[in-house]
């Protein structure tokens, strides 16, 4: 298998892809969706929410919290999620200046 070559590409087309991968699947946008409509933290609600296994819905929250777009504290036994509100931020303005600087002279 061929190297992804990763290092051949800018630090903001690498985050950017970073970021897309982990939005790219509909259980990570239900979960980012949940916890902006609690604007606090939640402990083990969102499993509750989705129609995933917990294990599932750990492995999602995991790939939001690589990215950043999450943070976890761990309270007691549980972890307690809320989302980044600076790295959403800075997600939404990286995501924003990629669609504003692509021309569309096609077709």
């Amino acid at each position: 298998m061929g190297l992804a070559k990763t290092e051949e590409f800018t630090k903001m087309q690498n985050e950017l892809a970073s970021l897309a991968k982990a939005l790219s699947h509909p259980a990570r946008i239900a979960i980012l969706q949940f916890l902006s409509e609690r604007q606090s933290c939640v402990c083990g609600d969102i499993v509750d929410e989705l129609p995933l296994s917990q294990s599932t819905v750990s492995q999602h929250l995991k790939e939001l919290k690589k990215v950043g777009l999450i943070k976890g504290e761990i309270e007691g036994p549980s972890v307690c999620y809320c989302i980044d509100t600076k790295a959403l931020a800075r997600a939404k303005d990286a995501l924003a200046n990629l669609f504003t600087s692509v021309q569309v002279n096609c077709c």
